[in-house]
């Protein structure tokens, strides 16, 4: 019976060593082709221009200078923050600017608040509205489109508030965003772009000494920014200019401070590690006006 039972227990470790062994051979074979297509993924990666712009509202920034630009760039494809509309809110004059265009808005629940849109000459092969958690997809601040060739990915980050009084959710939302790139970029190339609002070193802003409680350059924020990029994603813009100061995105209505170029650095194009060789030009549009940020645009090779 003892001898059996033995055999039995033997037989049985022996078929878990063998199932192991096909579980992990079939985990190998999935990560190559993985690697396989990715890499096919990049070969392929075209030629593109993409711009990111918040606007601080879409129907004021159209008779600001928005639409001569949004035509005179002609993007492959143009991502928005910021948009405080509503889709239904689209007229006729707004939807003429974009006829050449597929469109896909996402909208706050909360009105003229927040708020992203993205327009594509290329049609997607799928959208994502958020990233699937409810405490963040509210605010309209995430639309995902997908690709053959990549995931484009357009963000308005949360800003931290005065008084930091939305420093720990911000956090929380760092975590997530950081974890959804990740695990698009196991399937194919990520391009991350928006108003990240964060200055993530101190030559990204002109007075970083005065501003390290300020929200947008604590500590915390930057660090989330420096866990990002150690995940295997690049900033286009430090990629070709690592030490290029002066170089802003926004600038507060007050003091001047855009007549002075007293600005911070918190619009972004992120992209994973494996393309960041692509990366033809990053580039800070800071003389075009129509929002207290300017256009930020990355160019493929």
């Amino acid at each position: 019976m003892l001898k059996a039972t033995f055999r039995k227990g033997c037989f049985f470790k022996e078929n878990i060593y063998k199932d192991k062994k096909v579980l992990y051979a079939n985990k190998q074979n999935i990560d190559i082709k993985k690697k396989i297509y990715k890499i096919q993924v990049k070969k392929e990666l075209k030629k593109m221009q993409f711009i990111s712009w918040n606007v601080n509202g879409l129907r004021a920034a159209i008779n600001k200078g928005f639409k001569e630009f949004f035509k005179q760039v002609d993007a492959d494809i143009f991502c928005i923050q910021e948009t405080k509309m509503q889709e239904d809110q689209i007229d006729l004059n707004i939807a003429g600017i974009f006829e050449n265009y597929h469109t896909y808005f996402n909208s706050a629940i909360k009105k003229g608040y927040s708020g992203t849109a993205v327009f594509t000459k290329q049609k997607p092969i799928k959208v994502t509205y958020g990233i699937g958690k409810q405490e963040h997809d509210q605010e309209g601040r995430i639309i995902t489109l997908e690709f053959n060739e990549f995931y484009l990915v357009n963000c308005y980050t949360p800003n931290s508030k005065r008084e930091l009084e939305r420093l720990n959710y911000r956090m929380e939302w760092e975590d997530e965003i950081r974890n959804y790139l990740i695990n698009l970029d196991k399937t194919k190339p990520v391009i991350y772009c928006g108003d990240l609002n964060v200055a993530h070193e101190e030559i990204d802003l002109k007075n970083p000494k005065t501003n390290h409680k300020s929200a947008g350059f604590t500590d915390e924020e930057r660090g989330k920014m420096t866990k990002l990029l150690s995940s295997g994603f690049t900033d286009s813009f430090r990629y070709l200019y690592p030490q290029k100061q002066d170089s802003y995105t926004w600038w507060s209505y007050m003091f001047h401070a855009r007549e002075k170029n007293v600005g911070w650095r918190i619009d972004y194009f992120i992209v994973s590690k494996s393309i960041e060789e692509k990366i033809k030009d990053s580039i800070i549009y800071s003389d075009i006006m129509g929002s207290d940020h300017c256009p930020v645009g990355l160019n493929l090779k």
